[in-house]
């Protein structure tokens, strides 16, 4: 019998939990032609191994590995865009979504629903048992913004736990970050139309085993991919984090420029010292944040990966004078030229730090 739902468990060494969730589901989807697909991470615990054996025992499990590529959002997406069957569903392999409530989603996707979101913010749900203060309060924040920038009527916009015809994925597929974790959100926000939504409670679980990979880094991923939909989608998530980053360079410039001359060292020694340590600075935050899916790892790798950066960086200042000069010349504005000039020196520094420092082999 064809599969009616496909469930895409997106993991990262989720190994000892991953049977216990392929049982609860079971139980819960009883009566119901299900299959499950386990977007694996390349998990060092050997959870895509786990995965991959379990499957030979159920056929209804299968599992795909992704080697060197990384994030939730797109192992969701390619999850999804791996089913034939008409409805699919994400959920955590953690155990802190409730399994129960999926015949009641699935009811309500049979009842006209394009999308039903399991949701901790309505009647039945709460995070209070799942959730420390910190995570509570990026959560609320993330929820506020996107909410405000994509006109959502529904609760729970940072769900990681929903079902979707999968028409609508097919959909939006060529308009999808891969980037970042709340697909959610960017399912919404790539749909052609409002999207018929509806919620169902539950409540969110402690981690059983394992470790969260919600951290601050998550909620920066989810305002990158709501200003990368505010500009409808002109602007790479990528290359916003990147500016992010140049523009906190400019004050670790001014810092290290300023401390230097305190120090008595003349101006040129001092702002060529403060270029280098804002320069450094910049790719080591590059490393965690911008590039986290392709970071480099080993002292040296890193040291070649920090050289072929400030070579980068060096051709970008190049660019950024050339554009700055001669729009001045042309025009006469400054304002105006040294913006433009600073614009063009980023994008040059980032499509060559993405072809070059952190390419993916």
């Amino acid at each position: 019998m064809a599969a009616e739902l496909t469930l895409v468990i997106p993991t990262f060494n989720e190994s000892a939990n991953l049977r216990e969730l392929i049982r609860r589901v079971d139980v819960a989807l009883s009566g119901v032609a299900w299959e499950m697909i386990v977007v694996d991470d390349d998990s060092p615990d050997g959870t895509w191994t786990l995965a991959k054996q379990v499957s030979r025992e159920d056929s209804r499990v299968r599992c795909l590995r992704r080697v060197n590529r990384r994030g939730l959002a797109g192992a969701c997406i390619e999850g999804m865009l791996a089913s034939a069957a008409p409805i699919v569903a994400v959920m955590d392999a953690d155990l802190q979504h409730d399994e129960s409530i999926l015949p009641k989603m699935l009811e309500k996707i049979r009842g006209g629903a394009e999308l039903v979101v399991g949701s901790r913010h309505v009647e039945g749900g709460s995070a209070d048992n799942g959730f420390s203060a910190r995570r509570a309060a990026i959560s609320r924040i993330a929820t506020a913004l996107a909410k405000r920038a994509l006109r959502a009527e529904f609760s729970d916009l940072m769900s990681g736990f929903f079902m979707i015809r999968r028409e609508i994925v097919e959909e939006c597929a060529p308009r999808l970050s891969s980037a970042g974790f709340k697909i959610l959100a960017d399912l919404v926000a790539s749909a052609p139309r409002r999207l018929k939504v509806e919620e169902v409670g539950y409540m969110f679980r402690e981690r059983l085993a394992g470790e969260s990979k919600f951290d601050i880094k998550v909620g920066l991923d989810f305002i990158g991919l709501m200003l990368n939909k505010v500009s409808g989608g002109r602007i790479p998530v990528r290359f916003i984090f990147f500016a992010l980053v140049g523009a906190t360079g400019v004050g670790v410039h001014m810092a290290t420029l300023y401390a230097a001359l305190a120090l008595g060292l003349d101006f040129d020694f001092a702002q060529s010292a403060a270029v280098v340590v804002a320069m450094t600075t910049n790719f080591f935050i590059n490393n965690a944040i911008t590039y986290r899916d392709a970071k480099i790892r080993g002292f040296g790798p890193m040291l070649l990966g920090l050289m072929y950066f400030y070579g980068v960086c060096a051709i970008g200042a190049v660019a950024n004078v050339g554009i700055a000069d001669l729009l001045f010349n042309r025009y006469g504005f400054i304002t105006f030229a040294a913006l433009a000039g600073v614009v063009m020196g980023s994008v040059w520094n980032f499509a060559l730090s993405s072809l070059f420092v952190w390419r993916k082999d």
